[in-house]
């Protein structure tokens, strides 16, 4: 009998870009691919913390860049993938959350996270897209979504619409792309502890919400997302595409 052989998670010779990795849920994204072996562009708005994170990772044996970028600057976008691509991974963790009542949204916050959290994620994995297909690549990319593109909750009405759009052009791409083999995935977390996130859980009433919903009785960590986002860029992986993958405790079960 021949056994069959589990695929591999490691990722070497292969070149990540990794946008919002200068702190949270990307910083350890870009940790995550390194340690798996891949080259990995780390990109923010903030060059001075991608510089540390670069010099972290140098001395720890890995092999990683820094380049300060803006995704919403398509140009700047499409002009760092075309210099420093093809990229066989990306990881999109480039958001923001204006949270408030819907009945007091104001129009400049709505334009503003829609203009972060779908345009520019959007087209930032239609860039890299097209530097695969023009190379003739399969690849992995990968959006962190949120697991409010599941469900709702109060004062994220524009948020948890930002997130349900991720999900959906995620889908379409993913029909696309894969005659191609180039795989289109999320990463849908719960609340994980970030610098970020700091305040919601400094607030009593969204802390013990948040304890209620998660059946695993815990927040998460950013460690919780760093298996996921090398699974979904790895041959682990190879036949998930167009799906969300919920690092959410349980919250979206019921």
């Amino acid at each position: 009998m021949s056994l069959p052989k589990t695929p591999s998670f490691r990722l070497d010779g292969k070149r990540a870009l990794v946008a919002g990795a200068s702190s949270g849920i990307g910083l350890g994204c870009a940790v995550a691919l390194a340690e798996a072996g891949a080259h990995v562009v780390v990109a923010a708005r903030r060059a001075e913390p991608l510089s540390a994170l670069v010099a972290q990772l140098s001395a720890a044996g890995l092999s990683a860049e820094a380049v300060a970028l803006d995704i919403t600057d398509l140009s700047a976008t499409k002009s760092l993938v075309a210099d420093l691509g093809p990229f066989d991974v990306l990881v999109n963790s480039a958001g923001l959350a204006i949270h408030s009542p819907a009945l007091e949204t104001r129009e400049q916050d709505y334009d503003t996270v829609t203009g972060l959290n779908i345009k520019a994620a959007y087209f930032l994995t239609r860039e890299v897209a097209l530097g695969l297909v023009a190379a003739g690549k399969p690849g992995s990319l990968i959006n962190i979504s949120s697991q409010m593109a599941k469900v709702g909750g109060p004062d994220r009405a524009v948020y948890a619409a930002t997130k349900h759009a991720v999900d959906g052009f995620t889908k379409s791409m993913a029909i696309e792309w894969g005659p191609m083999a180039i795989r289109v995935n999320t990463i849908c977390p719960t609340f994980i502890r970030t610098d970020l996130s700091r305040p919601t859980f400094d607030n009593p009433e969204r802390a013990a919400w948040i304890k209620e919903k998660i059946k695993l009785g815990r927040p998460g960590e950013v460690e919780d997302i760093m298996g996921a986002v090398v699974f979904l860029a790895s041959d682990a992986s190879a036949l998930i595409t167009g799906t969300g993958l919920l690092v959410d405790g349980g919250w979206t079960a019921e």
